[in-house]
């Protein structure tokens, strides 16, 4: 699963504006041209982030960490803590399933706007 976010260019670069508080994000919808023959574009949403909050920060330093090529090894301990903080059914190292982490994970950073 985070390797799959670390390959997701549009979250890594809202996450990189996240660490600047006060910024105004837009962010554009694609058209929909799959639809028969109609096309459809959304107005573009304007988000004023606020401070970033820790699990913001580390999905950020995780993700910036993952990107950068000399390091061979990258272990997410200040990310699993803080999804910890969210979810404690993820303490306690034992099995679960990696779209109940997706879905803790993006909630959590969600609610944090």
């Amino acid at each position: 699963v985070l390797q799959n976010l670390s390959q997701t260019p549009v979250l890594r670069e809202l996450l990189k504006e996240t660490r600047m508080p006060g910024t105004t994000v837009k962010i554009e919808s694609p058209e929909l041209s799959m639809l028969c023959c109609f096309s459809f574009k959304q107005e573009p949403q304007l988000i004023k982030l606020d401070q970033p909050c820790p699990l913001t920060l580390a999905m950020h330093q995780f993700l910036t960490e993952m990107q950068e090529t000399k390091k061979g090894v990258v272990t997410p301990k200040e990310l699993f803590a803080q999804v910890c903080k969210k979810a404690i059914r993820f303490k306690g190292y034992q099995q679960q399933d990696s779209h109940e982490l997706l879905r803790y994970l993006l909630d959590g950073m969600r609610t944090e706007e």
